[in-house]
């Protein structure tokens, strides 16, 4: 088990509070994790970061909440940032993306969103969520937003799953490269 299966699910992570069928349950993801962190040696801050991680992945937010709230780093702040923008409670998650500040996955997520986004002939949201080539997390706080207000139909809300799992890769791959 590596640290990446822990993210592959049927059904890519909900931008809101939606619980999906496909998850796995707390016992079932603790299990994952100990085998995926027997495999790879990560620091206890590492693991903190994917645990609270995975659990927001699989939609236990709570739960992701209190391991993140207590990861005083910039990168326990953007994953408590994304953890609020699922509740949602999406001032809370500016004030973290506030704290967040420039993180150095920022460009790496741009890049990889830009080409999403090209792909899916979404300019309009390119343009807002990569103001002039730039990760925006504050206008991907409003972009969930806007696009849970439509409903959850929209073509939009699927591309915003996309997006944030790119955040999710961008910041594991950071985790697990932090020893």
């Amino acid at each position: 088990m590596s640290v990446a299966q822990l993210f592959q699910t049927p059904e890519l992570a909900g931008i809101g509070p939606d619980v999906r069928l496909g998850r796995d349950s707390i016992t079932t993801l603790q299990t994952r994790m100990a085998a995926a962190f027997s495999k790879r040696k990560l620091s206890g801050p590492a693991q903190d970061l994917i645990r609270s991680a995975a659990l927001l992945w699989h939609d236990h937010i709570d739960e992701s909440h209190t391991v993140s709230q207590d990861i005083e780093s910039i990168d326990g702040s953007f994953l408590h940032g994304i953890m609020h923008r699922r509740e949602p409670d999406y001032s809370n998650a500016k004030y973290w993306f506030r704290l967040v500040g420039e993180h150095p996955s920022h460009p790496e997520i741009a890049r990889r969103v830009c080409a999403l986004l090209a792909d899916a002939n979404a300019a309009n949201l390119k343009d807002r969520l990569l103001p002039a080539g730039r990760w925006d997390s504050f206008a991907m706080v409003d972009a969930v937003d806007q696009s849970m207000r439509k409903g959850k139909s929209s073509n939009e809300l699927h591309l915003l799953q996309r997006v944030q799992q790119i955040e999710f890769e961008v910041l594991t791959d950071r985790f697990c490269a932090m020893d």
